[in-house]
């Protein structure tokens, strides 16, 4: 039973003071069984051997120092072996320690020591005779001024830019594209198109040969040229299109979106790059849609917006459409033009049309690069016309249409011998073209005169394409029926081709071909095999020899008088 302690008179420890705390009080004055009184006593120091230490063979003792007076116990119900036991228990665990390196990557020191320069010795200075060289100077003076004059009016360096590209000493084919799938349905290339940044090249799948394809199903195919593991049998993307298309044309600036013509007449415009619905726009079936086959499309930009362009579509129902894409998927008819009999220009005789007939039919469009509203239209009647968007003229015509149509024509050229099936502006003389038709000719025309200013029989079939270069003002290519891709450069000759390059081995035709206005040593050719060939032009066809615009310019002058 615990005792509780009473304020005593304070005493030094002792050896019985100690004992009585240990007894519980039981030898205190009070007698027997009775607690004694306990008294405040300061007591010594208690040694505590530590358990620990010993095990571990060290013998040391440590000195606890318990400072624990009778004020201190007077206050707590506990004996002293409860405290011995206390104070034995209180030995912290053994703490555990580790040590670890850490040891940084391998390092290397470099030093590089320039060269010890080689002490610069002082030249001699030759000595001359100041006033003979000052006589000879005198002497040639004037020779050398007259030459140096001379030099200075010299255009033989004109037009002369440095290239280092390598030189491409042949014409080489770097392609062979196809679509299996559309070439086992016996489909031809009808057109060829590359896209703004010169990497992809587009292809049309259709028939250009007799039969009614309107509901034929065909393709639209691309191939991105820069890619790598290009395969030439797999497109980039495909799109399935319910009626054979007739031409192609990529937006000039959005290098995904491409406008086609149809041979059922409706205009669309696809986006590519989204091939799991790829259609944006469409004409439908309106009464604005043209009635008879579209054989070309363009990007035109509006006339107060340059940054936003238009489709201009061409068919053989005598129409000229432009269209504006709509927000809700539909192209909205802006503007029209109708080629009447009634109203082409007399300044040139042609073939009375068969009777009860009034529309021209268009076959192909090109424009002008210097007058954005001046453009030439192909006919199926053979002759080109000269053509403005400027136009007021009502056309006489009963065709429905949602906007008034115009009669566009201005000027008429001589005909071929039969359809011209494509023209071309020079990109570098702004009263030249070129048309080519089934005449088997190619027609060199001046802007300020009916008669051609040359004629070219290149084939004894019929010519479906004809462009200029885009980079040599004398430099043109045709397409022939005859399976041949025909490069012309008038500097070395105005009757014959200097390069013929064979696309197909059977004859089969070259129906389409387009130079790459951005990687200009490519030209890319559909035939009726349902093949693409890009060819690499060689160095000759690409870099502009000097005064090569100049001798543009006599030619259609020596020409023309």
């Amino acid at each position: 039973m615990a005792t509780r302690a009473q304020p005593g008179p304070f005493r030094p420890a002792g050896s019985a003071g100690a004992e009585a705390l240990a007894t519980g009080g039981a030898a205190s004055a009070g007698g027997p069984g009775r607690p004694g009184p306990l008294q405040d006593e300061t007591l010594g120091v208690a040694s505590v051997p530590s358990q620990w230490r010993g095990v571990q063979g060290i013998r040391r003792e440590t000195m606890v120092d318990t400072g624990m007076s009778w004020r201190l116990l007077k206050n707590m119900d506990v004996c002293l072996p409860a405290v011995l036991a206390k104070l034995k228990s209180c030995q912290t665990a053994s703490i555990a320690t580790a040590e670890a390196s850490v040891q940084t990557r391998k390092h290397a020191d470099a030093e590089v020591q320039t060269e010890v320069p080689a002490p610069v010795s002082a030249r001699s200075v030759a000595q001359h005779d100041s006033p003979r060289l000052a006589a000879f100077l005198r002497r040639v003076e004037a020779m050398v001024i007259r030459e140096l004059n001379k030099n200075w009016q010299s255009h033989a360096f004109d037009g002369f830019e440095v290239n280092w590209t390598e030189q491409q000493p042949t014409v080489t084919c770097l392609h062979t594209l196809g679509y299996p799938p559309a070439q086992g349905q016996g489909l031809h290339v009808t057109s060829v198109s590359w896209n703004s940044t010169g990497s992809v090249v587009a292809c049309a799948y259709g028939r250009l040969d007799d039969g009614d394809w309107s509901t034929l199903k065909s393709f639209v195919c691309t191939w991105n040229l820069d890619r790598r593991g290009l395969n030439p049998q797999q497109p980039s993307a495909v799109v399935e299109v319910p009626s054979a298309v007739m031409c192609l044309a990529f937006h000039p600036t959005q290098p995904s979106h491409v406008a086609g013509g149809l041979y059922s007449g409706e205009v669309l415009v696809w986006d590519v790059s989204h091939p799991e619905d790829p259609l944006l726009w469409r004409t439908g079936l309106t009464d604005d849609t043209h009635t008879d086959p579209v054989y070309q499309v363009l990007w035109l930009p509006e006339p107060r917006h340059s940054h936003r362009f238009q489709v201009l579509s061409v068919a053989t129902d005598g129409k000229v459409l432009l269209w504006q894409g709509g927000g809700v998927g539909q192209l909205q008819l802006t503007e029209g033009f109708a080629l009447v009999v009634q109203q082409l220009p007399k300044n040139t005789k042609l073939k009375k049309p068969p009777r009860g007939e009034t529309e021209v039919g268009a076959t192909a469009v090109a424009f002008s690069g210097f007058d954005p509203s001046l453009f030439v239209l192909g006919t199926e009647g053979g002759f080109p016309l000269k053509c403005s968007l400027a136009a007021e003229e009502a056309a006489l015509t009963r065709m429905p249409s949602s906007v008034p149509l115009r009669a566009p024509a201005r000027f008429t050229f001589s005909p071929h011998g039969g359809p011209i099936y494509s023209v071309s502006c020079s990109p570098f003389h702004r009263n030249l073209f070129l048309s080519a038709g089934t005449d088997g000719h190619i027609h060199l025309y001046s802007m300020l005169q009916a008669q051609p200013l040359a004629s070219l029989q290149l084939s004894h079939k019929y010519l479906f394409a004809v462009r200029w270069s885009p980079v040599r003002p004398l430099v043109f290519a045709a397409a022939s029926g005859e399976g041949d891709v025909q490069l012309f450069d008038l500097r070395k000759s105005s009757q014959k081709p200097t390069v013929s390059i064979k696309q197909t081995q059977d004859d089969s035709p070259v129906y389409c071909l387009e130079f790459n206005r951005q990687q200009t040593q490519l030209l890319a050719a559909g035939d009726a095999k349902g093949t693409v060939k890009v060819w690499q032009l060689s160095t000759e066809f690409t870099e502009q020899g000097p005064r090569e615009t100049e001798d543009l310019e006599q030619l259609a002058a020596e020409v023309a008088a």
